[in-house]
């Protein structure tokens, strides 16, 4: 192992301060095994030479980037927990086509998207079970931190392993289309989506109110701080009627009483507090 206390402690305070995510004590094969192809990429032979280079270059750059981006946690699957997608289609979006009829807009964030799944996972949704909202101004916005997972999700290019998990049968053969050993979103479906780089931690310019907002297992890598302060900007996007869908180990117990929580079957959602 090449990586030594100091160089860890580094990475570690980096990737904090970036990207909000905490790598406990302990856990320097994780870092050895996720930077070492970053250090072969950028020619340097181990990883301890990379992070010199970070060290002297203290400015955030390309580097820095690619660094942030190999330690962000990017496991997704289509329809993951299926749960909460199942009261997205028979609770949450009926109630807003109800409560949205006049004007006819409907604004979905998939914050965190990672490399796609999700934010196709609701659009697959949406035009499956309501044929009706294709006379709706719809708008599913899906963001993430790193700008590589982000290019694969527009790509909507996936494999067969990526496939297999958790997304059926009849969804694949209505929305994909096979290509050697992969499969891609159709194009009507990709322009439901658009997909943007953001930081959870920094300031969400350019950000609107949203009926549904996705923010699923990705608060569970931050401090108590870092939770507040994200929860608090995501209470300003929200409504009286929106909702707030957090991951299935998720609980906004000791970090906010901003919230209302509304339990249907096994999954929770949440409204905001006025």
């Amino acid at each position: 192992m090449s990586i030594n206390q100091q160089d860890f402690t580094y990475v570690q305070t980096l990737v904090r301060q970036k990207a909000g995510i905490i790598i406990d004590d302990g856990k320097e094969y994780l870092i050895e095994l996720r930077l070492k192809p970053v250090a072969i990429k950028n020619g340097y032979e181990n990883v301890s030479g990379l992070v010199q280079k970070l060290k002297e270059h203290s400015r955030h750059n390309g580097t820095h980037e690619q660094v942030i981006e190999a330690l962000t946690t990017n496991e997704t699957s289509f329809f993951r927990d299926l749960h909460p997608f199942e009261v997205f289609k028979n609770v949450i979006v009926p109630e807003l086509i109800e409560k949205n009829a006049a004007t006819r807009t409907l604004k979905i964030w998939s914050a965190a998207c990672s490399t796609g799944q999700e934010p196709y996972t609701i659009a697959m949704i949406l035009r499956d079970s309501f044929p009706q909202l294709a006379h709706w101004n719809v708008s599913i916005l899906a963001t993430d931190l790193a700008g590589k997972v982000l290019d694969k999700a527009r790509s909507g290019v996936f494999s067969q392993l990526e496939v297999n998990r958790g997304l059926p049968a009849l969804m694949m053969v209505k929305y994909f289309d096979k290509q050697g050993d992969s499969w891609i979103i159709k194009e009507p479906l990709r322009k439901m989506i658009v997909f943007r780089q953001l930081n959870l931690l920094e300031h969400w310019s350019g950000m609107h109110t949203m009926d549904i907002i996705f923010i699923r297992n990705v608060l569970i890598y931050f401090d108590v701080e870092a939770k507040r302060s994200i929860l608090k900007k995501v209470r300003e996007l929200m409504k009286n009627d929106s909702f707030l869908l957090l991951g299935s180990t998720e609980s906004l117990i000791n970090v906010t009483t901003d919230f209302n929580n509304v339990r249907h079957d096994k999954t929770f959602c949440f409204k905001r507090k006025f």
